[in-house]
């Protein structure tokens, strides 16, 4: 499986957080999954950990590394994509990642409900 963390996936997968669905956790632990960290993820999670509104590790690249997710850079073809969408989703972040599942064939793992109006794979967080 191909899976892209949605930030608060992310976040619960790091924290061991028993909120992570039994189905996303046994998906990213599997040793034959690709597991994506974005970009605009870590983007994302430190915009909200400046803010105060967020505790996240202050390793999170390091954290990434650790638990081998590969990294998912922001191509001009994700940011064109995530620009043409159709406006279910206001949130830029959700949008990019939106826009990386369809042009990298990933599966979001998310709560975000919007996120399946896209008609990408998703896998309930």
């Amino acid at each position: 499986m191909r899976l892209l963390l949605d930030a608060h996936a992310l976040l619960w997968w790091l924290a061991g957080d028993p909120t992570l669905s039994e189905e996303a956790n046994a998906a990213i632990a599997n040793p034959g999954s690709a597991v994506f960290v974005s970009a605009a993820t870590a983007w994302e999670i430190a915009i909200k950990q400046s803010l105060g509104k967020l505790d996240a590790p202050s390793d999170l690249e390091r954290q990434v590394e650790l638990n081998r997710f590969e990294p998912l850079s922001i191509t001009i073809g994700h940011a064109y994509s995530a620009g043409t969408l159709p406006r279910h989703h206001d949130d830029p972040f959700d949008r990019i990642l939106v826009a990386q599942a369809v042009i990298e064939r990933l599966t979001v793992v998310t709560r975000d409900a919007r996120i399946g109006l896209y008609g990408v794979s998703n896998l309930m967080a």
